[in-house]
């Protein structure tokens, strides 16, 4: 095997930037998606736990409305790079059940 040996005046640097790991990237999304949520009126006060496994948001934790809830997916998907939103929230029961 013969492997080439640059010259001095040959940028040995590669033409590409190598690619980032997956966990950098969904370590960036996370504190997006994150950062999204708190600066949102609707879901500013609401508790939405943020997960990302191969750039797939995972939602959970509960909010007070339906429209909390399709919010905070909406903005989950408006960050660059999501692949997939997985939107688990609940809805937080605030009724008092009749007896």
């Amino acid at each position: 095997m013969v492997l080439p040996w640059p010259f001095p005046d040959d940028d040995a640097r590669p033409s590409e930037p190598s690619p980032t790991p997956p966990g950098n990237d969904d370590r960036r999304i996370a504190a997006e998606v994150t950062q999204r949520l708190n600066g949102n009126r609707l879901t500013r006060r609401q508790r939405i736990v943020v997960e990302v496994q191969n750039r797939v948001v995972i939602l959970g934790g509960t909010v007070e409305s339906p429209d909390v809830r399709l919010t905070a997916g909406e903005l989950a998907w408006g960050v660059h790079g999501v692949a997939d939103v997985c939107n688990t929230l609940r809805l937080t029961n605030r009724q008092r059940p009749r007896r």
